[in-house]
């Protein structure tokens, strides 16, 4: 097959060929489908090859689980069925994109723990990463937006960004989707052409994750119905985007995860100081590739998403 060139918005065009190898980071089961349904399929028609990396089996999802299975206790044994038909719907929703099932990999990371492995053992979730890359060696990586409020998510991109900075194999294009949250204009964007047959079949792919659409169906098919976009890496900051009120700075801590590990400080203790316009800055020797910060609460919360999440520095 010849080249198959998408257009794009404001970034430089996105040349698909039978060289082409789509790495998709998905934290959890459907994410593959809304954020890159088309995409796989443009690659595949192309002649390109394509794999997708499952970060999680979604099975920390109890409320369409004790819908459709009728039970309120779930236990460890039903998490884990759970987790298993969620994946079995990816390698469905897959065949509905053109992929076998051979295309995905499961790391079986916890679902909404991402972030808490990542602090754990930095190094050894970026062993996993590494060797996906050696393995695929792709040219095209898409992945979560840092922005994404969903912990995973950006616990993801960061996963990704460091782990291909430490990568020796290549220097893949990266390009981030947004799931949750608002978009910012940081980094050209990037978004694909359409056909109403190429969208439909990803819909089809999305409807085969039915154990999400059975509670969620209507908000996931919105989800899914925008238009496919993505964005190039944008600029690290100087200073910290946040300025959390005294009230809450007892309970804050930040934690940073670049080449050198990961570190936390309370607010307090951590080597803050006021910049020129009044915002923070953290004070740390410089260090090769990118540095994320977190800030964040360790206190049990209902709420999934987070409020204050990652930035780059």
């Amino acid at each position: 097959m010849g080249p198959h060139r998408l257009d794009t918005s404001i970034g430089p065009p996105l040349n698909l060929d039978a060289q082409t190898r789509l790495l998709v980071i998905a934290p959890h089961p459907d994410d593959e489908s809304i954020a890159t349904g088309e995409l796989i399929q443009h690659v595949r028609a192309a002649g390109g090859a394509a794999s997708i990396l499952l970060l999680t089996d979604g099975d920390n999802n109890p409320w369409p689980q004790r819908w459709l299975e009728r039970r309120l206790r779930i236990g460890a044994a039903e998490r884990e069925r759970w987790g298993l038909r969620r994946r079995g719907e990816v390698g469905l929703a897959l065949g509905r994109l053109g992929l076998p099932q051979e295309a995905m990999h499961a790391l079986g990371l916890p679902d909404m723990g991402v972030t808490r492995a990542l602090r754990a053992d930095l190094l050894g979730a970026l062993r996993l990463w590494a060797m996906q890359l050696d393995v695929f060696r792709p040219n095209l990586i898409v992945f979560p937006a840092l922005t994404d409020r969903h912990p995973d998510h950006s616990a993801a991109h960061v996963l990704t960004r460091l782990a291909v900075a430490q990568w020796q194999g290549g220097n893949p294009r990266l390009l981030s989707y947004l799931v949750h949250g608002h978009a910012d204009d940081q980094g050209a964007l990037v978004e694909i052409a359409s056909s109403t047959e190429i969208h439909e079949n990803k819909l089809a792919a999305l409807r085969q994750h039915r154990s999400q659409m059975a509670l969620s169906g209507r908000r996931m098919h919105r989800l899914a119905d925008r238009p496919e976009h993505y964005r190039e890496m944008g600029g690290a900051r100087q200073s910290l985007p946040w300025q959390p009120s005294p009230a809450l700075r007892p309970w804050l801590k930040l934690t940073v995860a670049d080449h050198g590990g990961v570190r936390s400080w309370s607010w307090r203790e951590a080597p803050l100081e006021r910049g020129g316009e009044g915002g923070y800055l953290l004070r740390l020797p410089e260090t090769e590739g990118p540095r994320f910060v977190k800030l964040h609460m360790d206190l049990p919360s209902p709420w999934i998403f987070d409020r204050w999440g990652w930035c780059e520095l």
